[in-house]
């Protein structure tokens, strides 16, 4: 653990309410696909936050983890052959997992902050960012993923971790069928990422659409010169 010393008062009660989202169940699939992934060189950690979180600290169980996604000679990370010691060094590991995680497609509001993880600070969010990075795997479908994609298709949350992620990213990661306060089932479509989708139009289609008037300009429908006086003449007054 990094130097720092108790939080009290505020500080400490928005600390409790971080580790409340933290969900142990979610936990556990998390493992069991990190070391499916990586394989069993990795170990297991022990049960709950703080032991989750020494597993993952000095960074090279994540990058390994990463660079599992990729093909062979092209992993973004490198990896020592000896767990780094130095407390620069781990946290350096880390900044390279978050930013190998991010160009694989990783959005930065799914991104936990490097203390979040080394002085566990926000564990929820290093489990959000493993599920975002999980749910893309198993998206993309290139063959590098390992493990059943049931783990990231479908989830009962049982914890506060998935209510406190707002509906929208509910929505995003796994289709949200239900929403229940103790329970909160879902479908199986899984996590989706946006796909491309290219018009291709003629070049007179192109042309016609420089006369159209977009509605962020206005509109000239039922415009009419009704009522209107000829320029130049003076306007008819009658008392």
């Amino acid at each position: 653990m990094a130097n720092k010393g108790p939080s009290y008062g505020m500080s400490r009660e928005v600390q409790s309410k971080i580790e409340k989202k933290y969900d142990e169940e979610l936990e556990e699939r998390l493992v069991e696909w990190i070391v499916m992934q990586c394989g069993p060189d990795v170990g297991r950690p022990d049960r709950g936050r703080l032991g989750f979180q020494v597993w993952l600290k000095n960074g090279v169980i994540l990058s390994k983890l990463v660079n599992s996604l990729y093909p062979d000679g092209s992993k973004p990370v490198k990896v020592p052959e000896n767990p780094p010691s130095m407390v620069f060094k781990q946290m350096e590991q880390v900044a390279q997992f978050l930013k190998a995680a991010e160009d694989y497609g990783v959005t930065k509001t799914d991104m936990f902050q490097t203390v979040d993880l080394f002085e566990g600070k926000d564990m929820a969010a290093v489990q959000r960012t493993l599920m975002a990075l999980g749910s893309l795997a198993v998206t993309k479908n290139d063959g590098h993923y390992r493990g059943d994609p049931n783990w990231f298709m479908k989830y009962v949350a049982t914890g506060s971790l998935f209510l406190s992620l707002g509906p929208f990213v509910r929505w995003r990661w796994f289709g949200l069928v239900s929403h229940d306060k103790d329970k909160v089932q879902l479908s199986q479509e899984g996590h989706k990422k946006a796909q491309e989708h290219k018009r291709e139009f003629t070049e007179s289609q192109l042309q016609e659409g420089k006369h159209v008037i977009g509605l962020q300009m206005g509109s000239n429908r039922g415009a009419s010169q009704a009522g209107m006086t000829g320029y130049g003449r003076p306007r008819q007054i009658i008392s």
